[in-house]
């Protein structure tokens, strides 16, 4: 029995940020019904190659996007454009407790699906919006794309190389940072709106923005300019606040280190054959080096040169100082800390025998993940979750006029 056993949640979100949050619900335990458009479904079902393979190799028609983030939930083909739509959603909403969605600011009242219209039908609805700019202010009517959001926020001033080296200039990151951290963000809401109402007997309104999540998120960076004055710069791999924490480069490939503190400064020195240059007044704290990033960092750089990275690596983690190579996603897939951890997943799919997924990293002791769905088929479930509110008869009746998929 998951943490969130018996909790239902209606998602009506695309793409990400929404689905990502419902997938961690899900993996806790909660219903979550999908709630997709009749033939189309969810944004990214297209968003393929690549594409699951079937037991054949062939490729089907099931796009990886749209498997990394919708496991454990029901797929259901409801158009809720038609009224005979919205009215079957409103018949699920009487026994839903939470409800996700992420169409643009508005956009669901003119449906009857809007949060003040369904908390009349049930006063405990928990009701999740996600938007790219929040439902005020002068953008809050824009649609939202991670990538904008890690521009406006600030992210991409920070990320990459300086501008006067090779291949500088902003950047973002390699996955859609704003949207899975909106997703996290959203979780924890509902979760604590969930145990609000556990007490109040009434649920709530989450309003949650990309570009909100984003400026939370600049974390350190933030605080560095409110304390400084100074509109802090990319460091390409290395840190803002802490010498050496960055990558360096062996004889043969690439390594990271990230040395946290002085002591751990003295042993990484030990551990590498430069026992004395913690000795000099500008290494000697971090405060120091940080004044004199650029000689430290030239040092380290030259000494690195003349072993190989494994070398380094066993060398320095022997003196318990943190330090690491670069995985691709093979590798990192293949660490044995990776597999110990049980983050690779086998499940069984329609369309395949079982299909791997990365797995979930909330570990409970008492109520533990279970992966007890695969990525559902488009309309999967509308039988099964209509079925329990409307009669065959109807069930064939809208289904035949594409109301239901």
């Amino acid at each position: 029995m998951g943490a969130l056993n018996g909790i239902r949640v209606l998602d009506l979100s695309r793409v990400l940020a929404g689905p990502w949050c419902g997938q961690i619900l899900a993996d806790l335990g909660a219903e979550v019904i999908k709630v997709e458009r009749p033939k189309l479904g969810d944004d990214t079902r297209s968003w393929g190659p690549p594409w699951m393979k079937d037991d054949a190799g062939h490729d089907t028609r099931e796009a990886a996007y749209y498997q990394s983030t919708n496991r454990n939930k029901l797929s259901v083909a409801i158009d809720i454009a038609n009224p005979e739509g919205q009215a079957l959603i409103k018949t699920l909403i009487q026994d839903t407790d939470v409800v996700i969605e992420n169409y643009k600011t508005g956009s669901l009242k003119k449906y009857g699906l809007d949060y003040a219209t369904l908390s009349e039908i049930n006063p405990r609805l928990v009701y999740c919006s996600i938007t790219g700019f929040g439902q005020n202010g002068p953008r809050a009517e824009e649609p939202g794309y991670d990538f904008i959001i890690q521009g406006m926020g600030g992210l991409m001033s920070i990320t990459g190389e300086k501008d006067d080296l090779p291949g500088g200039g902003p950047q973002k990151v390699g996955v859609a940072f704003s949207d899975l951290s909106t997703g996290l963000y959203s979780t924890i809401a509902i979760q604590a709106a969930l145990l609000n109402r556990h007490i109040t007997g009434l649920g709530q309104y989450i309003d949650m923005a990309l570009l909100d999540v984003q400026i939370a998120t600049m974390a350190n960076q933030g605080m560095n300019y409110f304390s400084s004055g100074k509109i802090p710069v990319r460091y390409g791999n290395a840190h803002a606040n802490i010498v050496p924490y960055q990558l360096f480069k062996a004889s043969d490939r690439e390594f990271i280190i990230a040395c946290g503190n002085d002591s751990q400064f003295i042993q990484l020195c030990n551990s590498i054959g430069l026992a004395d240059l913690p000795n000099d007044p500008r290494f000697s704290r971090n405060a120091d080096r940080i004044k004199h990033r650029e000689e430290v960092i030239d040092i380290l750089s030259k000494h690195f040169l003349s072993k190989t990275a494994d070398e380094w690596v066993n060398a320095i983690y022997a003196a318990k100082v943190p330090v690491g190579v670069i995985n691709n996603l093979e590798q990192a897939f293949n660490e044995p800390q990776v597999i110990a951890r049980e983050m690779l997943v086998e499940m069984p799919h329609p369309l395949r025998e079982k299909m791997t997924v990365v797995g979930s990293p909330i570990k409970l002791s008492r109520t533990p993940v279970e992966y007890r769905n695969a990525p559902p088929l488009l309309g999967e479930h509308t039988q099964t979750i209509l079925g329990r509110i409307i009669s065959d008869e109807k069930f064939a009746e809208l289904k035949a006029q594409g109301v239901i998929g």
